[in-house]
């Protein structure tokens, strides 16, 4: 048995004593709400042209809803998107009590600071190019246990990649399984002040494909990645970072966190290292990148913590917040022949808490990309604006 079945094995055992409480909890009262998104997008580039055109569209609109029995409950989400229709979060969790919960299902493990928000509240309007081109906050089938109480939050993940809700096992030939986690240290974490630093490592197997052999049997192909990021926008959708990876073994992430708020300013950051193994007599290839934010509430109170992500809380009704932003990701490897590209992006964002169904937000960015096998060298302008409606 490999490390990682050895890790599933344990997150299996582990959830028993949730199968078994499920029979001696007293009868309890079953409840079912709705949810929903609807973000509505407005941008301008400049220049425009080659890729990227100004327009308006509707980039993100789900449909769901939660259902909650005693210390079960559960959640089914699907979004659709240019009209392309799939499935979002799809689990079931088991709180043993306020401090610890095991999830089972198809969702967002703990890996970072940023895995904390999902991705229409994210506090600069759009996830950092880093995270989204370590594929660091994507949906994986799989197995997570949180532990949250007093200045530890501890989360433990065994995955099956998140292609294997798109494919059978048998197109795959050989299914790419891994084990992440998220450590955080916080010795303060209240409303108007906290500090805290974390620590988030990541394995999993490379991802295959089924083929067939010379001898007409079925065989899986040798490992492979695709790693991608596009510019930091939803209204047009152009390639600016990316890198297919062959003959790989697995991938290695580790992030490193931190956050620091007092009053109405808040600092955050991680930075994120990637090391993909390859087969003998290929380089292996890495990947490296940080964002930062500043935050800080103009028009409102002291910022607020939520326990459950880890993170700051959504600012209440009638919160003007201003985020200062920077990314800078180098997807470059050079003795490996892999030209992910580099590119640095400085934002600024203005959001508005109408209340707890409705923001708004307008984003102004920078964003810069070289030495990239999926894009010239060019640098966009962008101003964006958006308003959601969530329920």
């Amino acid at each position: 048995m490999n490390g990682i079945a050895k890790v599933m094995t344990v997150m299996a055992i582990v959830a028993m004593p949730a199968l078994q409480a499920m029979a001696a909890d007293d009868e309890p009262k079953l409840t079912v709400k709705p949810t929903g998104r609807v973000l509505m997008d407005g941008a301008v580039y400049l220049p425009d042209g080659d890729g990227l055109a100004d327009g308006v569209a509707l980039p993100d609109i789900r449909m769901g809803v939660k259902a909650s029995y005693g210390k079960w409950s559960g959640k089914i989400d699907a979004g659709y998107s240019f009209n392309k229709l799939s499935m979002k979060d799809v689990y079931i969790q088991y709180s043993f009590n306020s401090e610890n919960y095991l999830r089972a299902g198809y969702f967002v493990h703990q890996f970072g600071l940023n895995a904390a928000t999902s991705s229409s509240m994210k506090p600069q309007m759009e996830a950092a190019t880093t995270d989204t081109y370590f594929n660091a906050t994507g949906r994986n089938i799989g197995l997570e246990y949180v532990h949250d109480c007093g200045p530890a939050f501890l989360s433990f993940s065994g995955i099956v990649a998140g292609t294997s809700m798109t494919s059978p096992s048998n197109e795959q030939g050989k299914v790419s399984v891994g084990a992440l986690n998220r450590a955080v240290w916080r010795p303060c974490h209240a409303t108007g002040l906290v500090a805290q630093v974390g620590m988030s490592l990541w394995y999993q197997s490379a991802l295959h494909k089924a083929e067939t052999a010379e001898d007409g049997e079925t065989v899986a192909s040798k490992g492979y990645f695709n790693w991608s990021a596009g510019f930091p926008t939803r209204v047009s959708k152009e390639g600016m970072l990316g890198a297919d990876v062959t003959n790989a073994k697995g991938v290695f992430k580790l992030s490193p966190e931190w956050l620091l708020m007092k009053g109405r300013i808040a600092c955050e950051g991680q930075y994120y290292y990637m090391n993909v193994a390859r087969r003998t007599g290929f380089e292996s290839y890495r990947a490296q990148g940080v964002y930062g934010l500043l935050r800080g509430i103009l028009i409102g109170s002291d910022y607020g913590y939520s326990h459950g992500d880890a993170g700051l809380a959504t600012p209440g009704k009638g919160t003007l917040e201003m985020v200062l932003g920077y990314n800078y990701t180098d997807a470059n490897q050079g003795r490996s022949g892999i030209h992910g590209g580099i590119s640095n992006d400085a934002s600024m964002t203005l959001n508005y808490y109408f209340n707890k169904y409705v923001i708004g937000r307008l984003r102004y960015s920078y964003t810069d990309v070289r030495s990239s096998d999926a894009q010239r060298n060019r640098h966009v302008n962008t101003i964006q604006a958006r308003i959601q409606i969530l329920f």
